[in-house]
């Protein structure tokens, strides 16, 4: 989103959300969104499942499938932009593959770009993986952009064929999120004392880790001046967030919440940040200076948020936690031990909105819409 709103200063953009809908997240008003019956996957990431419908996967699947050449048909964009696919989500493939074909049978008048965060998921059979991603993108795509600062992490630490790919590839630096200055309107904190920020991304994941701080609360409370304040993301499951809910009832330290839509403006204020190690969540760290302890997700052998976690813990940015320290007499104290730390300010590159914008206008430069008032992204 960060992304879009710096796009919206110079395109049309429309925006294709496919997964669920978050209630307060905010998306600029001039921009044309199209939610699409929304897919997950499961907690393994084995299957997609579907959300709030009793249409079939394979209904939902040829419904979105033509939605998404209708909506192209009708906003005839000079750029399409996809996240992450074909090095990732290849189970959408279904409604991807016929989108990029049409778009192939446009004869170039629209772009295609990939967008691709830093790391990115390795598999088993790494070499039939890199080869199918490298045909597709040789294929289908004009630019690859990396949204990542390669004075900390190369793409080619997680793919190794990058000068394979035939298209224009371009880091942007990291895409950092903006507080909103407008909202300062942050509740059930008194500023004037410290506390500690939790959270979990979405919600779908970390629950062990939201579980071992409530659970660790009470031995803060009797050492520790801090207030706890929880956001368990607006993915988590209903009867999860029922039951840290009631777990926490008696504990004066702690204030659980599913979600806020200026969350930064949270971890500003905050004295430490605890959380996963996800790309989003570590911008916000690295933005905002805070202290922070960080929990690495692993399932599904992804090794992701690992390598980012140990990298900002070799350079003294963070402290990372292991699943064997979630015991809450164990946590209770490195947390006491942490809050003492000074953790280290180290500059990386964070332009990667302003950057992605002017290769994306770079791009579209070179399509025959010139009779047009503003050129459109599709993302």
């Amino acid at each position: 989103m960060e992304i879009i709103r710096g796009l919206t200063e110079e395109f049309e953009v429309c925006f294709i959300n496919g997964g669920e809908v978050v209630e307060g997240f905010k998306i600029p008003p001039d921009v044309q969104v199209v939610n699409l019956p929304a897919i997950k996957t499961d907690s393994e990431f084995k299957e997609l499942q579907l959300v709030d419908t009793t249409q079939s996967l394979e209904e939902v699947q040829e419904y979105r499938k033509l939605k998404l050449l209708k909506v192209f048909e009708q906003f005839q964009p000079d750029c399409l932009m996809i996240e992450l696919f074909p090095f990732g989500r290849r189970r959408f493939a279904f409604e991807l593959i016929p989108l990029l074909e049409k778009v192939k049978a446009n004869k170039g008048n629209t772009k295609v770009v990939c967008s691709l965060r830093d790391i990115v998921v390795t598999k088993q059979d790494q070499a039939r993986h890199e080869e199918k991603v490298c045909k597709l993108m040789n294929k289908y795509f004009d630019m690859l952009l990396i949204h990542g600062d390669p004075q900390f992490q190369k793409l080619e630490e997680s793919f190794s064929r990058v000068n394979d790919l035939n298209c224009e590839v371009h880091y942007t630096g990291y895409v950092v999120q903006k507080a909103d200055d407008a909202s300062n309107n942050i509740h059930e904190i008194d500023v004037e004392k410290p506390y500690i920020l939790v959270s979990v991304g979405g919600g779908r994941f970390g629950h062990d880790l939201l579980e071992c701080v409530i659970k660790s609360a009470t031995f803060l409370e009797k050492r520790i001046p801090h207030q706890i304040l929880m956001f368990t993301g607006p993915f988590i499951p209903h009867e999860k967030y029922t039951q840290f809910q009631a777990l926490a009832n008696g504990c004066t330290n702690i204030k659980i919440h599913r979600y806020h839509p200026n969350f930064l403006k949270y971890m500003e204020f905050a004295d430490l940040s605890i959380s996963m190690a996800g790309y989003n969540t570590t911008m916000n760290i690295l933005t905002t200076q805070v202290r922070a302890m960080i929990l690495p997700f692993t399932g599904n052998d992804d090794q992701e948020q690992t390598v980012r976690a140990q990298k900002l813990k070799e350079l003294g940015i963070v402290e990372v936690i292991h699943p064997s320290e979630l015991i809450p007499e164990i946590f209770a104290e490195k947390i006491i031990r942490y809050l003492k730390y000074q953790p280290k300010r180290i500059k990386f590159d964070v332009e990667g909105v302003l950057k992605t914008s002017k290769y994306i206008h770079k791009i579209v430069k070179t399509t025959d819409n010139r009779n047009r008032k503003n050129q459109k992204v599709m993302i």
